[in-house]
């Protein structure tokens, strides 16, 4: 392991063990490769990331806390929160024979309380780089008083084509069709496919999802705990173009799956409890 300046000096960690490669930034505690053995990078991230301390990494894990999408009352506060955009202290790194089991912490401070979420608490992200990528967000509320949060392990995965690439896990599921208008569906029985733009709040589940890759030879395996919502985007061509930090040619090579808890699935907090949401990653031939 080794901790010094990655892009645009932010400082990172590197990690290379014989279990694969991998990194995480302290921007946003936010995980920015993860390469197993001899298998092909599982973890995406744009070309076009601007890696600035004042904003969000456009790839890997970002980590959307305490709201998810655009705050609900007031426009000017970020989008998907301030956890992505706020330092995180490593606490610890430990290589356990190959596996790296690194832990942060974010607490709440003048800035936070300021950002139209005015708790307390203290966030602990667990991540364990090895033949899986094991992910853990603990949210505690350090306060006197109730609170309500949203939490997204936005995972953006390399896929090698994605008009060629299924998702199972999420059949009859109810979803939230933000491309139409938040509209209320229900998944059918076949695999999820591409075809244009899709941007889904997959509502009431716990289910493993899938991701079967046939260009790369491969699926991605999202088993969770701790989440009741599953969002599935890809920004397809016109909102590729539009979004600054992303290339315009790169949507077909990503596939974000997110472990989610959005909307009716928000959490609340009494005083002295705590929350733990786990997404863990695996790969395997397809």
């Amino acid at each position: 392991m080794r901790l010094g300046p990655g892009r645009n000096s932010l400082e990172r960690l590197a990690i290379a063990t014989a279990r694969g490669n991998a990194e995480v930034y302290l921007h946003g505690a936010h995980v920015t490769a993860w390469q197993p053995s001899g298998a092909d990078p599982v973890i995406w991230v744009s070309g076009d990331s601007q890696f600035h301390p004042d904003k969000p990494i456009r790839g890997g894990v970002p980590i959307c806390f305490p709201w998810f999408a655009a705050h609900a009352t007031d426009a000017s506060a970020p989008m998907h929160g301030f956890a992505r955009l706020r330092g995180w202290t490593l606490a610890s790194a430990e290589d356990r024979n190959g596996e790296v089991q690194v832990r942060f912490l974010l607490t709440d401070d003048d800035t936070s309380r300021r950002s139209s979420w005015p708790h307390r608490f203290q966030a602990e992200y667990r991540v364990t780089f090895g033949d899986r990528l094991g992910m853990a967000l603990d949210v505690a509320n350090t306060g006197d008083a109730p609170l309500t949060f949203e939490a997204v392990l936005h995972t953006y995965f390399a896929v090698g084509n994605i008009r060629e690439v299924g998702v199972t896990g999420l059949a009859a599921t109810e979803y939230l069709d933000k491309v139409d208008g938040f509209t209320r569906k229900r998944e059918g029985d076949a695999p999820i496919r591409f075809t244009g733009e899709t941007d889904r709040i997959y509502l009431d589940t716990e289910s493993t999802c899938t991701i079967h890759d046939p260009e790369l030879r491969r699926r991605i395996e999202v088993v969770k705990t701790g989440s009741l919502s599953t969002v599935v985007w890809n920004p397809w061509i016109d909102k590729a173009r539009a979004m600054p930090d992303f290339g315009d040619d790169e949507w077909p090579s990503m596939l974000c799956i997110e472990t989610a808890n959005v909307r009716d699935a928000a959490v609340r907090l009494e005083p002295a409890s705590h929350h733990t949401m786990t997404a863990v990653i695996g790969v395997g031939a397809l």
